[in-house]
């Protein structure tokens, strides 16, 4: 049975698909960044609505791999699940729209949430849409700009990622303000890009995601216990620990408590990748690693609830008994 004390999986570049529907020059700003020997992601495929793109001669020539459908006469949800067959076939953890002009549907967009971002050039909230640079100069506005964002089904509106200000020079028009924008776009994609995909291996993030989920049980605490985020019943029993990189494993994981030894053993054999059996612990729990990619932060959930519940008093779980009736 792995232990605690087992030797930690190796830390990957995580693999990123970018789409386009011209000449690409966003992606290539991504790919060139992604050739520094300390970047965290590697672009594995771009992909395009127009197989005209320039930007596909670019990505062929700089050895990566491409894939174009045009999307005339072909259902908006049918030519994305086409592209995301590719993507998934390509191993991309992330996708990045760098200039790629359709509007994706609202099943592909939730299927990619938290993975899938896009740059815009304006200061979002400020100018969604087209026409960005005619609108802050016709709004008399001190800067334009570009901010990069996740995507949400409701268009350029998800959650900001990061944003830079570009002045307004006198006598500028959309184009000499475009120019000036998309090299300001240039430096701060690959720079949003590389924070996004780093988050799944830094402690302090991942510590926060389960922080959010635990203190939101009922009369849950925190506390510092063996140099770990310690999470309890208020005055009572603990119920989840986070685990960066304690007794230098190299791991970051959750430990919940779990039914026994028969529950902890299945786990382990289900995926011996994810969950394994932690130094110090018994066998009524187990470590669920949280820096691999594709943590189902759902399930993270529903674990830490499990685990509350052995922990709580009798008291407190029949009063959430009663709450989920409701």
């Amino acid at each position: 049975m792995p232990e605690g004390n087992a030797a930690p999986l190796a830390p990957k570049r995580q693999k990123v698909a970018v789409f386009i529907s011209g000449s690409g020059t966003n992606m290539a700003a991504l790919l060139y960044a992604s050739r520094a020997a300390d970047c965290p992601y590697e672009i594995v495929l771009v992909l395009s609505n127009n197989p005209e793109a320039g930007g596909l001669a670019l990505a062929r020539a700089e050895g990566v791999a491409t894939f174009a459908l045009p999307h005339k006469g072909v259902p908006r949800a049918e030519h994305d699940a086409a592209m995301e067959a590719e993507v998934l076939r390509a191993g991309a953890h992330y996708i990045a729209l760098a200039g790629y002009m359709r509007i994706l549907s609202a099943g592909f967009v939730g299927r990619w949430e938290g993975r899938m971002v896009n740059i815009h050039p304006s200061l979002l909230p400020k100018y969604t849409g087209l026409h960005t640079h005619d609108r802050a100069l016709a709004a008399g506005d001190s800067h334009g700009g570009c901010t990069v964002h996740l995507v949400t089904a409701d268009l350029d509106e998800g959650p900001i990622l990061g944003a830079t200000p570009v002045a307004i020079l006198p006598g500028d028009t959309a184009d000499t303000l475009a120019a000036r924008v998309l090299i300001a776009e240039h430096q701060l994609y690959g720079r949003c890009l590389a924070a996004l995909v780093s988050r799944e291996s830094d402690p302090v993030w991942l510590t926060a995601q389960v922080r959010a989920l635990a203190l939101a049980l009922p009369e849950a605490d925190e506390v510092l216990s063996h140099g770990m985020a310690c999470f309890g019943v208020t005055k009572g029993k603990k119920f989840a620990y986070v685990s960066a990189n304690h007794h230098g494993d190299g791991r970051i994981a959750l430990l919940v408590r779990i039914s026994g030894l028969d529950e902890q053993m299945q786990l382990i054999d289900m995926d011996a990748a994810r969950y394994y059996r932690a130094a110090y612990f018994g066998d009524d729990w187990v470590a669920i690693r949280l820096d691999l990619t594709g943590t189902d932060w759902e399930g993270i959930g529903h674990r830490l609830a499990a685990s509350w519940r052995q922990a709580a008093p009798r008291r407190l779980v029949g009063l959430m008994d009663v709450a989920d009736q409701f």
